[in-house]
C-alpha cells in the first residue's frame, strides 16, 4: 500500500477567499486549450494554399473569434455539468429542493453534461458566425483532454471521487473513504484520460482526416477509457449500481462510445467542408 500525499486543497486562503487547487488545474486547462488552439490556426494560417488543399486543412475559424468562441464553451460546459449532475446523478434530491440546483459550492458537476452544453454552446457559436462546426470541433478537442486529465489531479488533491476496495500494492486510504485501502483511480483517469488520449489525438490531428472524424475519435475513446475505469472507481452514493452491475457513468459513456462511432461512419465519408454555413 501507498501512503496517500495529503496535500492541502487550498493553496492560499485570505479570510473567507481561497484558492483551491482543483479550481487551478482548471484555470491550466482551459488556458492551455486556449493557446494550442491558436497555435494550430497559425500553424495552419502559415501553410502554402496547395498543401492546405492537399490535406483538406484549411481554417474557418479565424482566430479573432477564438476569444468569443471560449465564452461560449466555457459557459456551456459550466451550466452542462452543473444540470448533467442533477438529472443523471440525483435528480429525485433536486425535485424536493429546487433550489439547491444552484448550490455549486456543495460540488457536483457532470462530465457527460458539461460535454452536452459545451457541444450545443459551440452549435450556437457556429450557426451565429456562420463558422464549420465539425472543423471547430476538431480543433477544440484535440486540446480537452489536458483539462480533463489536470481535472482528475484535482479530484485526487482533494481526495474525492476515489476507487473501490483493493489490495493491489499501489493502493491508498483516502481521508474521507474510510479505514480501507482504496483504487486511486482519478490517477487512472488522469493517465488515460489525459495523457494518452491527448497524445493519440495530437499526434492523429494532422493526418488528413475528414472534419469531425477526430471528434468522433475522441468520443470513442474517452467513453471507452471512461467504462473502464469505472470498473475501478467507487460508484456515487446516490445512485449505486444499475442493474446491479454497472455505474452511471458506464451508462453514459456507452451512450458516448455508440454516438462516437455513428458520427464517425457518417462524417468519414463526407468531404470537409472549408468555410461557409455552419454544418452543425
Amino acid at each position: 500500500m501507498i501512503s496517500y500525499p495529503d496535500i492541502d486543497p487550498e493553496i492560499i486562503r485570505i479570510g473567507p477567499l481561497a484558492v483551491r487547487w482543483y479550481g487551478v488545474m482548471y484555470l491550466i486547462g482551459f488556458a492551455s486549450s486556449y493557446l494550442l488552439v491558436k497555435y494550430q490556426i497559425k500553424k495552419t494560417n502559415r501553410m502554402p494554399e496547395d498543401r492546405k488543399q492537399e490535406t483538406e486543412v484549411k481554417v474557418s475559424l479565424p482566430i479573432s473569434y477564438v476569444d468569443s468562441l471560449y465564452s461560449y464553451l466555457i459557459l456551456g460546459l459550466l451550466i452542462g455539468a452543473r444540470l448533467g449532475y442533477v438529472v443523471f446523478y440525483n435528480l429525485p434530491y433536486y425535485l424536493q429542493h429546487p433550489f439547491d440546483v444552484f448550490a455549486v459550492w456543495h460540488g457536483g458537476m457532470s462530465f457527460h453534461g458539461g460535454a452536452i452544453g459545451s457541444i450545443i454552446a459551440g452549435i450556437m457559436f457556429c450557426r451565429k458566425y456562420k463558422i464549420d462546426f465539425w472543423h471547430t470541433a476538431d480543433l477544440i478537442i484535440v486540446t480537452a483532454p489536458i483539462g480533463l486529465g489536470l481535472g482528475r489531479l484535482g479530484n485526487f488533491i482533494n481526495g474525492e471521487l476515489f476507487g473501490r476496495v483493493t489490495d493491489v500494492p499501489w493502493a491508498m486510504v483516502f481521508p474521507s473513504g474510510g479505514h480501507l485501502s482504496r483504487h486511486p483511480s482519478q490517477l487512472y483517469e488522469f493517465f488515460l484520460e489525459g495523457i494518452l488520449l491527448f497524445s493519440l489525438l495530437w499526434f492523429l490531428k494532422d493526418r488528413g482526416f475528414r472534419h469531425g472524424v477526430l471528434s468522433s475519435l475522441f468520443i470513442i475513446m474517452y467513453g471507452a477509457f471512461r467504462f473502464f475505469v469505472e470498473f475501478f472507481r467507487e460508484p456515487d452514493a446516490q445512485t449505486g449500481f444499475l442493474f446491479g452491475v454497472f455505474t452511471m457513468g458506464q451508462a453514459l459513456s456507452f451512450v458516448m462510445v455508440v454516438a462516437g462511432f455513428l458520427i464517425f461512419y457518417k462524417r468519414k465519408g463526407i468531404k470537409s467542408v472549408t468555410g461557409g454555413k455552419c454544418a452543425g
